[in-house]
């Protein structure tokens, strides 16, 4: 059993950390926060230097990577700025539908321009009715001759407005029982006719990153536009779920571990009462509790990655791994918020920011009431 990062790894890690110095300025973040812009030139030069995409094949203009590699590029981007990390590590949403599912037509006309920050990639699953349950859906795909058409809403969408195109979960077989066995994955360009975004409203974090509703009105594709095989999209969102929560939690780690960098260098140069506020104790025990929550997560996010890339993919592991992350982000960023004192609230301090940017890590990709449920499933096995 080894607990050491190989050079590879830590080439990866220093590489993204030099990036995030280099190019997050703290001044541009509460800009862009403030408009409610994505971070495109940030992304692009991501995109550049190979950020995106770092587990997809050569030939897709990945880096042949697993997905430990991967988390740790979201981890460190996350710990440079939780929101401008977010918004670069998620700029590939649920293109892995299309890595693992898709046909090579597909991946070849997508997953370059994703990798090169050309593209932007969109899952829609999320309907208004149904959140993090998606084993019913409203949304429909019917077959017309050569083409599929579409119709439903879907919200949430992260990078809504913004992708090129979205992987969308439909209901392909209204008389499958139980309906979740009759879904399909329909690829929708963007630009079709019938396709439309409306940003969802002002969000309380993650504010550089676009989240739409997506309407779909009688929207035609092609039959070639299904991604893997018909009737087994939900099966290959689940899947996709595995992996991406993983991902979620290196979000989470990495937004810990930079609300905690922040708070660690404020108690250093604070002074109270005549001395630093690093030498009270009762701060020594708040820095024990973060620096030891984020040890934690790490530990199990990266076991996590490491077991998927060894082939043994367990959704109760990836549901802790994410529930704990997230849990430990909100947390650590509380508690660096308590040790800036009333500067933690201000804006230039950034850690607030770090508070509203980990509480998603709780909701999207399953709440941790929905990570719960996939837990005690597995520990309890099937009930009669």
């Amino acid at each position: 059993m080894e607990f050491e990062l190989s050079k590879t790894q830590k080439d990866i890690q220093k590489a993204v950390r030099d990036f995030t110095k280099g190019e997050f300025d703290k001044d541009l973040a509460l800009e862009l926060e403030r408009k409610h812009e994505f971070p495109k030139k940030i992304w692009q030069k991501a995109g550049e230097l190979g950020l995106i995409g770092v587990h997809y094949p050569e030939k897709y203009y990945g880096q042949e990577l697993g997905c430990l590699e991967c988390i740790l590029v979201v981890e460190e981007l996350c710990r440079g700025d939780s929101t401008i990390g977010s918004a670069v590590a998620l700029a590939s949403f649920a293109s892995e539908l299309i890595l693992h599912n898709g046909s090579e037509e597909m991946k070849q006309t997508y997953l370059p321009a994703v990798a090169e920050a050309k593209m932007l990639s969109a899952g829609a699953f999320t309907e208004p009715d149904h959140g993090s349950d998606i084993t019913f859906m409203n949304t429909t795909a019917v077959k017309d001759g050569d083409e599929w058409v579409v119709n439903g809403t879907k919200t949430f969408i992260t990078n809504g407005g913004l992708a090129g195109f979205y992987s969308v979960l439909c209901q392909t077989d209204p008389d499958a029982q139980p309906s979740y066995r009759g879904m399909s994955l329909i690829l929708i360009e963007a630009d079709r006719q019938g396709l439309s975004t409306a940003d969802v409203g002002d969000k309380m974090g993650i504010r550089m990153m676009a989240t739409a509703e997506v309407n779909m009105k009688d929207v035609r594709v092609p039959l070639a536009n299904l991604i893997g095989q018909e009737g087994k999209g939900f099966y290959h969102v689940l899947h996709f779920f595995d992996e991406s929560r993983i991902q979620i939690a290196a979000q989470a780690l990495g937004t810990a571990q930079g609300a905690y960098d922040r708070a660690l260098v404020y108690v250093k140069q604070r002074e109270q009462f005549g001395q630093k506020i690093a030498q009270f104790q009762a701060t020594q025990h708040k820095l024990a509790d973060m620096a030891t929550k984020i040890e934690l997560a790490r530990l199990i996010t990266y076991k996590a990655a490491w077991n998927y890339d060894q082939g043994r993919i367990d959704p109760k592991l990836t549901s802790m791994a994410k529930m704990y992350a997230a849990r430990t982000a909100v947390e650590v960023a509380d508690e660096a918020i308590q040790l800036l004192g009333g500067y933690g609230y201000m804006a230039e301090y950034e850690v607030e920011r770090f508070y509203r940017d980990a509480k998603i890590t709780e909701l999207y990709e399953g709440t941790k009431e929905i990570q719960k449920n996939t837990i005690a499933s597995a520990l309890l096995g099937k009930l009669k």
